[in-house]
């Protein structure tokens, strides 16, 4: 069974941003294998580094200042999809606060 959520993560080619995205990818497809439709790698220019989940940017590397652990990562997409969803040894059971 396949789920609902949409991962989209936009990263610069001309950074050469390709590999830590892939893995990023890699970690959410592992994590979230039944809640994610799909997780898509946009290439783009300009320093890009995003991730959205279903349309709504959960990073940016302009505005949260480089890039997620993947600890905070897997936390922010957690919160969009299952809020009250455990990440066991990831976060302790606890959620991001804003």
């Amino acid at each position: 069974m396949s789920g609902t959520h949409r991962v989209d993560i936009f990263y610069c080619t001309q950074c050469r941003w390709l590999l830590r995205s892939a893995w990023m990818a890699q970690e959410l497809l592992t994590t979230f294998e039944r809640d994610l439709a799909s997780v898509s790698l946009n290439p783009g220019t300009g320093g890009i580094f995003e991730v959205h989940v279903n349309s709504k940017r959960i990073w940016s590397r302009a505005e949260d200042g480089g890039f997620p652990d993947i600890k905070t990562l897997k936390q922010r997409v957690r919160d969009e999809i299952d809020p009250e969803r455990p990440l066991g040894h990831v976060d302790g059971h606890s959620k991001v606060t804003e």
